[in-house]
């Protein structure tokens, strides 16, 4: 019963194949080899339009060299206050930034208020430099808090974004499972929403190490070769991250793993609504559930097997749990089974 992380499960079977099989003989490194170019025509195909693509190790270095490639002198990146780009990457944007800060916007569900973006937007004065400059929004889909952007409130912030000369960024560490949870298509829920730059994330979801970073107009990606390689992610045999890419997306694999996630998250959504012993914090709709706990109901699960995180209220929720509850954050992966998740429902009925 481990629901502690998706970066917990493993690579998935067909992953390792394609690993296997590129991982011999001679290809041209630093992405120049065919099977990287192919790797490259199949990002074209899946977001319907030439974009540009870039191979990159973390997530944190995804986001982190983004915001380097938007990066004004004094910037600052607009995010919501529990972000994970602000909370959970050890200050790596500000350092591959040379100091550029996060600036949280508040907004329910750990989603951006765009009435609150706007808010703080107009706190910064073209003429006032103490202040420093904006150079970029960014969002989280899904957020942090296992919730989804509505398409409305994306064109929302999008268009805020731009009307102030901004880049709109997109985190995507579980891109595939936001796309299932809603129907829509990669090209739906980004460019055509406004997203000028995405992080797409694969390790989550049934990769060993897989990353990108995408442009969606490749003109604006010029200066990132540069950057990427002065930021120590230029990779010499990136034929194992294509790999990697190339079993992905074959047959959808993608997609499928996200709904495997997803669909276990479901379940563990319909044990916690009927449990005289635990509740849901608030609805989500992807592959992360928030439960909230007796701390002795946590530590019985604990000991008989359940493996999940403590996890900090949100800020806007001072009041969510009472003197002897807890919360705890449980994640479902491609590998998650029906047998763990009935399991850990018995346990909590």
């Amino acid at each position: 019963m481990i629901f502690a992380s998706d970066n917990w499960s493993g690579a998935h079977p067909a992953v390792n194949a394609a690993l296997a099989e590129h991982g011999t003989g001679m290809a041209a490194a630093y992405g120049s080899s065919d099977l990287d170019k192919a790797v490259e025509q199949r990002f074209n195909e899946i977001f319907e339009r030439e974009v540009a693509v870039f191979f990159v190790g973390t997530g944190t270095a995804a986001n982190s060299l983004a915001f380097a490639a938007v990066n004004r002198p004094g910037g600052v990146v607009m995010c919501h206050r529990e972000a994970h780009v602000v909370e959970d990457e050890c200050g790596a944007p500000e350092f591959f930034t040379h100091g550029a800060r996060m600036a949280p916007i508040d907004g329910e569900g750990g989603l951006i208020n765009p009435v609150n973006l706007k808010r703080e937007l107009m706190r910064f004065n073209p003429d006032f430099v103490h202040a420093g400059q904006p150079m970029a929004v960014t969002v989280s889909q899904p957020g942090e808090a296992g919730t989804i952007y509505p398409v409305e409130t994306l064109d929302r912030i999008a268009a805020i974004a731009h009307e102030h000369n901004l880049s709109l960024h997109m985190d995507g560490a579980r891109f595939a499972n936001a796309l299932v949870a809603t129907g829509m298509s990669p090209a739906e829920m980004t460019w055509k929403r406004g997203v000028d730059i995405l992080s797409f994330g694969a390790t989550k979801n049934g990769c060993w190490c897989a990353e990108a970073v995408i442009f969606f107009d490749p003109e604006k990606a010029k200066q990132f070769p540069y950057i990427r390689k002065r930021g120590a992610q230029l990779f010499s045999k990136t034929r194992f991250v294509a790999a990697q890419f190339l079993a992905y997306f074959e047959g959808d694999l993608w997609l499928e793993n996200a709904a495997q996630a997803n669909a276990m998250a479901d379940r563990l959504r319909a044990a916690l609504e009927t449990s005289p012993h635990a509740r849901q914090a608030w609805p989500t709709h992807s592959n992360e559930v928030f439960a909230i706990f007796e701390k002795a109901t946590a530590a019985a699960l604990r000991d008989k097997g359940a493996v999940f995180y403590d996890w900090n209220p949100p800020h806007s929720s001072h009041d969510l749990l009472g003197e002897d509850e807890m919360l705890a954050r449980l994640v479902t992966s491609w590998s998650t089974t029906e047998e763990d998740v009935a399991e850990f429902a018995r346990l909590i009925a």
